[in-house]
């Protein structure tokens, strides 16, 4: 009652549902970062559990002490714990006060029918950069004459809002747009009203290296699709990773921490145990990441990252890298059909959340070359067990997985999302 008398229902309205965004985005944000990191390996510890006992239904005892599948170290820390992303997506939706043009993140589910957009301005994972551009179009949208698409069938134009940040000080906002039935005539002056709110407008003040502008009729859409359209700046930005320079372009996939990724690939080198003569198989190789080997092999589905790659590693001069574009289900069992068994392989895999597609795992599975696998996962106790299992399994004539199987050999979390119940868990497998 107190609170009533001196916030007013509105403003304590508005404290719980910045409460609740916080609480499911970021549910750890109110303990101390060395509590986060213990509350995320006794996940990760579960995870091995996990892992250990189906193992064990399929007759293979691999069992160590605390009943977990191999050794599990300490969460390594993230070396910047708050504002470290490097990439956020706003949604566009109706807001707290019933604004249909607010930008923020959701809180609530379509099932329930309860789904507001709340501004994130108190999220501690997203830098101010993110914060103030999102704030940036949202003053845009809710001048503009044209209504907001929520949902495709209802109509509407102004959708989601991604931005990217480098450490070098680059920004780069890409704007989702549903056309409905405007024509290009149309098109055109509302792509020219946004350049000239972020290059003379008050837009201005966010300094955007890139501003992209995509005409979307679905949820996600590649550049292959719907192509990614530069209103205004530079069509890369550049990242700097281990001493390396990156190109990263609109939807080419970078880890969202990047000062945890430096201490991430600095030990997957170090896990890889590759020698000169070595050749490191990236499967799901985002923007490429480069590799010290007599040979570095690529595989992703993004084809403008494979562009990217492919001009990160001429750029640090390095050429001992090939890049394949495509499916990895699709690449990967054609190029190791004619893979030389005397050429030793390190496979490192970093798959989506939905994991590998099963003919790559079959593939490294039937590979013999291939006696060391990293793979990495930001949810392994989803898809990627399925994978786990695979991979370990006895051979199956029926499922055409002939070769060896691998077992867990160590498991290592790496803290990429501070505040979050999320880490990186990079297993190494061994045969």
């Amino acid at each position: 009652k107190v609170m009533l008398k001196v916030w007013g229902g509105e403003q304590l309205w508005a404290l719980t549902v910045l409460s609740r965004l916080a609480n499911a985005v970021t549910p750890l944000w109110r303990l101390p970062y060395q509590e986060q990191l213990q509350v995320k390996y006794e996940s990760q510890r579960k995870v091995l559990q996990t892992l250990a006992s189906h193992l064990e239904e399929l007759g293979i005892d691999l069992q160590k002490p605390g009943g977990l599948c191999c050794p599990l170290q300490p969460v390594v820390p993230s070396p910047v714990i708050n504002g470290y992303r490097n990439k956020s997506t706003f949604s566009v939706n109706r807001g707290p006060d019933g604004n249909p043009k607010t930008v923020g993140l959701y809180v609530g589910t379509g099932k329930a029918r309860n789904i507001v957009c709340v501004k994130a301005n108190h999220m501690e994972n997203i830098p101010p950069k993110h914060k103030q551009v999102a704030q940036c179009y949202e003053e845009f949208i809710r001048c503009s004459p044209l209504d907001p698409c929520i949902l495709f069938h209802e109509g509407g134009h102004w959708r989601e809002l991604v931005v990217r940040t480098t450490s070098r000080g680059h920004t780069m906002a890409i704007i989702t747009f549903h056309p409905q039935e405007l024509g290009q005539e149309a098109l055109a002056a509302q792509k020219a009203l946004l350049k000239e709110f972020f290059t003379r407008g008050p837009g201005a003040a966010c300094a955007l290296s890139s501003l992209y502008f995509q005409e979307s009729t679905m949820t996600r859409c590649s550049h292959e699709q719907s192509p990614f359209q530069l209103l205004h700046g530079e069509p890369h930005i550049f990242e700097e990773v281990l001493g390396l320079k990156f190109r990263i372009s609109p939807d080419a996939f970078f880890q969202v921490n990047t000062g945890g990724a430096e201490v991430l690939y600095q030990a997957v080198r170090e896990l890889s145990q590759a020698g000169r003569d070595t050749v490191l198989l990236d499967i799901c190789c985002g923007t490429g990441e480069q590799w010290p080997l007599s040979k570095m092999v690529g595989i992703e589905v993004v084809e403008k990252a494979v562009e990217d790659a492919r001009w990160n590693a001429a750029f640090n001069g390095i050429s001992n890298c090939e890049f394949h574009s495509g499916k990895a289900e699709a690449v990967l069992p054609q190029l190791l059909s004619s893979w030389k068994d005397s050429q030793p392989l390190v496979a490192v895999v970093n798959p989506s959340r939905a994991g590998l597609h099963y003919r790559v795992v079959r593939a490294i599975r039937n590979c013999k070359s291939i006696r060391r696998l990293l793979y990495i996962s930001c949810k392994p106790e989803g898809e990627a067990m399925r994978n786990f299992l695979e991979l370990c399994c006895p051979p199956d004539p029926g499922k055409k997985l002939a070769g060896e199987p691998f077992a867990p050999t160590l498991a290592i979390p790496f803290d990429m999302f501070p505040h979050t119940v999320h880490c990186e868990l990079v297993l190494l497998f061994t045969r």
